[in-house]
């Protein structure tokens, strides 16, 4: 068995450290989301800290490790007879991100079931986290059902599986725990809601901090045993101190002071229902607890507040996540003397004594180079003069309607295209390709009923062959690729114009993003086409590097496109079930090098010729208008659309339009 990297070992990352033995003292706290870049520790962290949680008893036998002090009353395998228990150590369990439903909440055997009556059901990792860990690594990348599906057992404390009116329910006790890598994708806002508390983390700045890391990283290596023993006395002193947390929890006082300064401080910052109080009053009852206080100071509700609200303030994911200390502050001391508690908002925000970190939160994007302006003024009509232009912020984003690719997909489950999927409407059913997961029930009795005689049918049950199941085919929505090829040449850089341009776009990715869509961008301008952003699950990287776009020079289209067309082409080697969108957005314009206008009429019939959906949003401004756009989403054998089409209100027959074009 491998030895895990001691806990106490970690280098810095404090708050991920006090938020994970926060929930270690009270798992009702609700668990961690853990955010931030690659090679920060975050795996480490987490796997560490089941060797800190205490012992549990356990049922002998029992597959869902029942207390045998009180057993659960509704468990598959019970009822329990009162006996003694059997002690083993605390689970981290980890859900893999390409798990399935089965995998995560257990499977029925349906064939059983209907034709012996028979509840024979095989537990899942719910059931095997059952009081203990329950890790999910790049949990922004898991399924959403599934992230639901997790999220509602911790929520409820037990995991229910219904099949066709079989239902099995069992106790799902555990401390969620999930990391990610915001680069890769963010969580619908209402999941982030469901974890307790985040934390956001980077890797130290500090010479010597980082020396100590790769320095206690190398001892483990070459020895994980003896650099675990080396650190025995301090795992053995944080693991008495959770259990003596534990048992002070139900002795801390969270007076009406310290609850006015939670209530004020989440309608301070305008937190979306009440989990954000609930959760602010479990951690600072759990923080008093730790410091081994039975009152609630507070420097508890402040510390609470700097975990359980960050990611609670985000309304759209180009929302910098973060909470302004000094308006804390000031809304702590506002509320200071209407209780009893003795709060101290200048006081330390460690919360019982942890340290806060000193260095920057890696979400700020405030700082990020912007290109320096070129030279020039306006461009000369064509886009043939002007030299680069600094970027221009982008106007307002406005509500777009739905752009989805034609036809039926089968691709990753998301919210544009339709898609043959494994949840959605019923369309239809078929014989099982492998496991049966969605059993049509009607469709399978209809198989099985002719033969019922000629097997000698006695009983009241049915007599069921392996080739009489009928899996269900079910419609619903897929995420595509939405790739963006954005014309950022000097026929576009007068900074009105540019301006109304990236607030289309960045319409179009807040839209990508609440459809679960990958997204890439490509730009054009110069002599050359680029690769802004490969295709990703992350809009707000897009948003920001559309942002800090500059333009300037020729209007290299063919160059643009191809550029796109080589983008698709990888991937999909890919991901080749996931559909592409391609979303072009320029004047019509071609530039620069010889017989421009036909070589980009040939590259753009490459995406016709592979039946790539696309749409050309046409920004062609002033009274008169040559149309080019129009004519290059004939070549592309897709629609155009101008930037004021491109609004909700306005864009009604686009869709009908774009699956019309591609028949």
């Amino acid at each position: 068995m491998t030895t895990p990297f001691p806990f106490t070992a970690v280098v810095g990352q404090d708050d991920l450290r006090l938020a994970l033995l926060l929930n270690a003292v009270s798992p009702a706290v609700g668990g961690v989301l853990v955010r931030g870049e690659k090679g920060t520790a975050k795996s480490t962290a987490v796997r560490a800290l089941s060797a800190l949680l205490p012992a549990v008893d356990v049922v002998p036998g029992c597959r869902f490790s029942c207390d045998p002090a009180r057993p659960d009353p509704g468990c598959p395998d019970g009822p329990h007879e009162p006996g003694p228990g059997a002690s083993r150590p605390s689970r981290m369990v980890e859900l893999p991100v390409g798990a399935s439903e089965d995998r995560l909440v257990g499977a029925l055997d349906i064939e059983r079931a209907l034709a012996e009556g028979v509840k024979a059901f095989e537990p899942g990792l719910l059931a095997d986290a059952h009081r203990g860990i329950l890790y999910v690594d790049e949990v922004n990348l898991l399924h959403d059902h599934l992230v639901d599906l997790l999220l509602d057992a911790a929520a409820m404390g037990a995991s229910y599986v219904e099949r066709e009116g079989v239902s099995v329910r069992h106790a799902s006790k555990f401390l969620l725990v999930g990391t990610m890598n915001p680069e890769e994708g963010e969580l619908r806002p209402q999941l982030l809601d469901r974890f307790g508390l985040t934390v956001e983390v980077a890797a130290s700045r500090e010479p010597d901090q980082r020396v100590e890391v790769v320095r206690r990283r190398l001892a483990y290596d070459d020895d994980p045993a003896g650099f675990a023993a080396r650190w025995a006395d301090e795992e053995a002193a944080v693991r008495q101190r959770v259990v003596a947390a534990r048992e002070l929890l139900p002795s801390v006082r969270l007076g009406d002071g310290a609850l006015r300064q939670i209530a004020a401080t989440c309608a301070a910052f305008e937190v979306d229902g009440m989990r954000a109080d609930i959760v602010m009053a479990r951690t600072a009852t759990a923080l008093a607890a730790w410091a081994g206080r039975t009152d609630v100071l507070a420097e508890d509700v402040r510390q609470a507040a700097l975990l359980a609200l960050p990611h609670r303030r985000r309304r759209n994911p180009f929302d910098a996540p973060g909470l302004d200390e000094d308006r804390l502050d000031q809304t702590l001391e506002e509320f200071s003397g209407e209780g009893e508690d003795d709060p101290d908002p200048d006081g330390p925000g460690g919360g019982g004594g942890q340290p806060t970190p000193d260095d920057g939160s890696p979400g700020d994007s405030e700082g990020a180079a912007q290109p320096e302006a070129g030279e020039g003024g306006e461009p000369q009509a064509g886009g043939a003069g002007g030299g680069e232009q600094s970027a221009v912020r982008a106007a307002e984003p406005f509500r777009t309607k739905v752009l989805s690719v034609p036809g039926l997909g089968d691709g990753a489950a998301g919210r544009r295209s339709r898609a043959r999927t494994e949840h959605g409407r019923t369309t239809g059913a078929r014989r099982p390709r492998g496991a049966l997961t969605k059993l049509h029930l009607a469709a399978t009795v209809q198989a099985a009923a002719p033969h019922q005689r000629a097997r000698g049918r006695s009983g009241p049950g049915l007599v069921l062959r392996r080739d009489d199941l009928r899996q269900a085919t079910r419609e619903g929505r897929e995420g595509n690729l939405v790739l963006f090829v954005v014309d950022a040449s000097g026929s576009m850089a007068a900074r009105q114009r540019m301006s109304a341009v990236k607030g289309a776009v960045l319409s179009l990715l807040l839209d990508a993003y609440q459809r679960r869509d990958k997204v890439g961008l490509v730009t054009f301008r110069g002599t050359a086409g680029e690769v802004a952003l490969p295709p990703t699950s992350s809009v707000d990287a897009a948003a920001a590097r559309l942002e800090s776009l500059p333009t300037g020079g020729r209007t290299p289209l063919a160059a643009g496109l191809l550029k796109a067309h080589e983008v698709l082409r990888v991937e999909r080697l890919r991901d080749p079930a996931r559909r592409a969108l391609v979303v072009v957005v320029t004047d019509g314009r071609a530039t620069g090098g010889p017989e421009p206008v036909a070589l980009s009429q040939r590259a753009a019939r490459l995406f016709a010729a592979d039946s790539v959906a696309s749409v050309v949003v046409d920004c062609e401004s002033g009274p008169v208008r040559l149309g080019l756009a129009g004519q290059l989403a004939g070549e592309l054998g897709g629609t155009a659309v101008t930037l004021d089409e491109l609004r909700a209100d306005s864009i009604a027959g686009l869709v009908k339009d774009v699956q019309r074009r591609a028949a």
